[in-house]
Protein backbone atom coordinates (compact mmCIF):
# COMPACT_ATOMS: atom_id res chain seq x y z
CA UNK A 1 0.00 0.00 0.00
CA UNK A 2 1.48 3.25 -0.72
CA UNK A 3 0.71 5.80 1.26
CA UNK A 4 2.23 8.75 -0.21
CA UNK A 5 0.12 8.17 -3.34
CA UNK A 6 -2.87 7.77 -1.73
CA UNK A 7 -2.70 10.81 0.19
CA UNK A 8 -1.46 12.90 -3.10
CA UNK A 9 -4.97 11.16 -5.01
CA UNK A 10 -7.07 12.37 -1.54
CA UNK A 11 -5.49 16.43 -1.54
CA UNK A 12 -5.68 16.17 -5.60
CA UNK A 13 -9.46 14.90 -5.30
CA UNK A 14 -10.52 17.32 -2.49
CA UNK A 15 -8.92 20.34 -4.28
CA UNK A 16 -10.92 19.52 -7.30
CA UNK A 17 -14.24 18.95 -5.22
CA UNK A 18 -13.10 22.73 -3.20
CA UNK A 19 -13.37 24.02 -6.81
CA UNK A 20 -16.19 22.24 -7.49
CA UNK A 21 -17.83 23.79 -4.02
CA UNK A 22 -16.13 27.36 -5.30
CA UNK A 23 -17.39 27.69 -8.23
CA UNK A 24 -21.12 26.64 -6.99
CA UNK A 25 -20.68 29.90 -4.83
CA UNK A 26 -19.92 31.91 -7.12
CA UNK A 27 -22.38 30.92 -9.31
CA UNK A 28 -24.67 32.02 -6.72
CA UNK A 29 -23.35 35.41 -6.02
CA UNK A 30 -23.40 36.12 -9.86
CA UNK A 31 -27.27 35.34 -10.21
CA UNK A 32 -28.04 37.66 -8.04
CA UNK A 33 -25.78 40.62 -8.60
CA UNK A 34 -24.63 39.64 -11.74
CA UNK A 35 -26.81 37.51 -13.95
CA UNK A 36 -25.53 37.85 -17.27
CA UNK A 37 -21.74 36.62 -16.04
CA UNK A 38 -23.92 33.88 -14.04
CA UNK A 39 -25.06 33.08 -17.18
CA UNK A 40 -21.74 33.24 -19.22
CA UNK A 41 -19.54 30.74 -16.25
CA UNK A 42 -22.35 28.38 -15.89
CA UNK A 43 -22.20 27.93 -19.40
CA UNK A 44 -18.27 27.76 -19.58
CA UNK A 45 -18.70 25.15 -16.45
CA UNK A 46 -21.15 22.84 -18.27
CA UNK A 47 -18.57 22.73 -21.48
CA UNK A 48 -15.11 22.26 -19.23
CA UNK A 49 -14.46 19.48 -17.01
CA UNK A 50 -14.81 20.49 -13.45
CA UNK A 51 -13.56 17.06 -12.00
CA UNK A 52 -10.36 18.35 -12.67
CA UNK A 53 -10.25 21.84 -10.69
CA UNK A 54 -6.55 22.81 -11.70
CA UNK A 55 -7.28 21.92 -15.50
CA UNK A 56 -10.81 24.23 -15.25
CA UNK A 57 -9.23 27.30 -13.70
CA UNK A 58 -6.50 26.84 -16.48
CA UNK A 59 -9.12 26.98 -19.26
CA UNK A 60 -10.98 30.05 -17.07
CA UNK A 61 -7.61 31.99 -16.27
CA UNK A 62 -7.29 31.87 -20.42
CA UNK A 63 -11.16 33.28 -20.58
CA UNK A 64 -12.24 35.12 -18.02
CA UNK A 65 -8.91 35.75 -15.59
CA UNK A 66 -11.11 37.97 -13.20
CA UNK A 67 -13.54 35.19 -12.39
CA UNK A 68 -10.69 32.69 -11.97
CA UNK A 69 -8.73 34.68 -9.29
CA UNK A 70 -12.71 35.07 -7.54
CA UNK A 71 -12.60 31.12 -7.75
CA UNK A 72 -9.49 30.50 -6.43
CA UNK A 73 -10.02 32.96 -3.69
CA UNK A 74 -13.42 31.37 -2.45
CA UNK A 75 -11.62 28.22 -2.77
CA UNK A 76 -8.99 29.06 -0.72
CA UNK A 77 -11.57 30.24 1.66
CA UNK A 78 -13.29 27.38 1.91
CA UNK A 79 -10.39 25.08 2.33
CA UNK A 80 -8.92 27.57 5.66
CA UNK A 81 -12.53 27.67 7.16
CA UNK A 82 -13.41 23.68 6.83
CA UNK A 83 -9.75 21.96 6.75
CA UNK A 84 -9.40 22.51 10.54
CA UNK A 85 -11.86 19.81 11.23
CA UNK A 86 -11.70 18.14 8.11
CA UNK A 87 -9.28 15.08 9.01
CA UNK A 88 -11.47 14.51 12.15
CA UNK A 89 -15.06 14.55 10.31
CA UNK A 90 -13.76 12.27 7.27
CA UNK A 91 -12.46 9.67 10.20
CA UNK A 92 -15.43 9.94 12.05
CA UNK A 93 -17.83 9.43 9.46
CA UNK A 94 -15.59 5.98 8.02
CA UNK A 95 -15.59 5.34 11.22
CA UNK A 96 -19.33 5.39 11.85
CA UNK A 97 -20.20 4.51 8.13
CA UNK A 98 -18.08 1.35 8.62
CA UNK A 99 -19.92 0.66 11.66
CA UNK A 100 -23.30 1.33 10.10
CA UNK A 101 -22.54 -1.38 6.74
CA UNK A 102 -21.02 -3.83 9.48
CA UNK A 103 -24.42 -4.06 11.81
CA UNK A 104 -26.32 -4.55 8.69
CA UNK A 105 -24.16 -7.53 7.77
CA UNK A 106 -24.05 -8.54 10.25
CA UNK A 107 -28.19 -8.78 10.71
CA UNK A 108 -28.22 -9.91 7.44
CA UNK A 109 -25.88 -12.94 8.32
CA UNK A 110 -27.61 -13.75 11.36
CA UNK A 111 -31.77 -13.66 9.88
CA UNK A 112 -29.72 -16.28 7.53
CA UNK A 113 -28.59 -18.30 10.41
CA UNK A 114 -31.73 -18.38 12.04
CA UNK A 115 -33.26 -19.39 8.95
CA UNK A 116 -31.21 -21.76 8.65
CA UNK A 117 -31.41 -23.33 11.78
CA UNK A 118 -34.97 -23.11 11.89
CA UNK A 119 -35.32 -24.84 8.67
CA UNK A 120 -33.16 -27.79 9.83
CA UNK A 121 -35.56 -29.04 12.87
CA UNK A 122 -38.34 -29.19 10.25
CA UNK A 123 -36.41 -31.30 7.72
CA UNK A 124 -35.38 -33.71 10.72
CA UNK A 125 -38.75 -34.06 12.12
CA UNK A 126 -40.14 -34.64 8.46
CA UNK A 127 -37.18 -37.40 8.05
CA UNK A 128 -38.36 -39.37 11.26
CA UNK A 129 -42.45 -39.52 9.97
CA UNK A 130 -41.49 -40.89 6.85
CA UNK A 131 -42.14 -44.44 6.55
CA UNK A 132 -39.06 -46.88 6.22
CA UNK A 133 -38.71 -49.21 2.96
CA UNK A 134 -36.49 -51.90 2.38
CA UNK A 135 -33.74 -49.84 1.93
CA UNK A 136 -33.53 -48.06 5.25
CA UNK A 137 -34.27 -51.55 7.02
CA UNK A 138 -31.09 -52.40 9.57
CA UNK A 139 -28.68 -54.88 8.62
CA UNK A 140 -28.67 -57.97 10.69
Amino acid sequence: MDLKRIAKDTASVLISYLTFQAVKTVLNQLRETDPPQAYWLNAFSTKEALQDGEAYLTALMAERGDLAVRIMTVRQHIAEEVGEFLPEMVLTGIQQANMDHRRRYLERATQLGEADSEAAPLVEAERIQEPMTDADAPLE
